[in-house]
């Protein structure tokens, strides 16, 4: 059998906006994500997460981040790009006001960063067999797509799809696994919204999308998969936690994987 690999690393340095394959490694921060991811946030007026959730705009903003450089692009689906230095949020904040037309401010936090998920705020984990698997159910979406749909950070090789299922157990017991010299604790499913729904460029309804998932997840969930976490199946990858001993430590591509065992799920 193949070797479960780390097979790329995905950030998203604006929350909800356009990925960023890092190179070869990337570091975990004092809050278990990763270095530069959702380290930007956008929120209106009332100091609310603009995202795709909430208003469709945020779907036709394309966006570019440099990492060595600290300049964000961003570019409308039909207009021209725009480069910033990250320094520069006031000018940032400007463009997006225009934008959105509504008052929009950055927010910025270097070491905690924007996590979807607070309590389990460590980077996500997908393989990526389901990824291709989730895909294949539908006739128009692309693997490629469909990651963006789903915007994992951590994308897995050299296993059989919903191998990351093996991840989790229920609210009283996790699943640790090691990546590299990285020790993880694997939460639960993650709870999907209506983002993955939408094409990742337009905010276009996909019809059916929520109605399909369901069904072929219920059908092909694994296993080794617990349902302790399924009160629907409209759920796919994995939360996790991440240990003290953890952070400040890198991930790299290409680094192996190990399941630990059971741990107690944490406080």
């Amino acid at each position: 059998m193949a070797t479960p690999t780390l097979e790329r690393i995905i950030v998203y340095p604006v929350k909800s906006l356009d990925p960023h394959d890092t190179a070869e490694r990337v570091e975990i921060r004092p809050d278990g994500g990763l270095s530069y991811d959702r380290t930007f946030a956008m929120v209106d007026a009332d100091g609310d997460y603009l995202n795709g959730k909430n208003d469709r705009r945020v779907h036709e903003l394309r966006s570019w981040f440099d990492l060595k450089a600290g300049r964000l692009t961003l570019r409308p689906n039909d207009g021209n790009p725009v480069a910033f230095d990250t320094d520069n949020r006031e000018a940032i904040e400007a463009w997006l006001t225009d934008y959105f037309e509504e008052p929009v401010s950055l927010r910025y936090d270097e070491h905690g960063g924007f996590p979807d998920d607070t309590l389990a705020s460590g980077p996500t984990v997908i393989s990526e067999a389901a990824i291709r698997e989730v895909a294949g159910w539908y006739d128009d979406i692309t693997p490629e797509e469909m990651e963006r749909r789903l915007r994992p950070n951590l994308i897995v090789s050299g296993v059989k799809p919903f191998w990351e299922d093996r991840l989790y157990r229920d609210e009283e017991t996790a699943i640790g696994f090691r990546i590299g010299d990285c020790e993880f604790i694997g939460s639960n499913p993650c709870r999907r919204c209506v983002v993955p729904t939408r094409d990742p460029d337009t905010g276009e309804e996909t019809p059916g999308f929520r109605e399909t998932f369901v069904q072929k997840r219920a059908e092909t969930l694994p296993e080794w998969a617990s349902e302790a976490w399924f009160d629907h199946y409209f759920r796919l990858m994995v939360n996790t936690f991440v240990p003290e001993a953890t952070v400040g430590k890198s991930l790299r591509v290409g680094d192996e994987i190990a399941i630990l065992g059971e741990r107690p799920y944490p406080a």
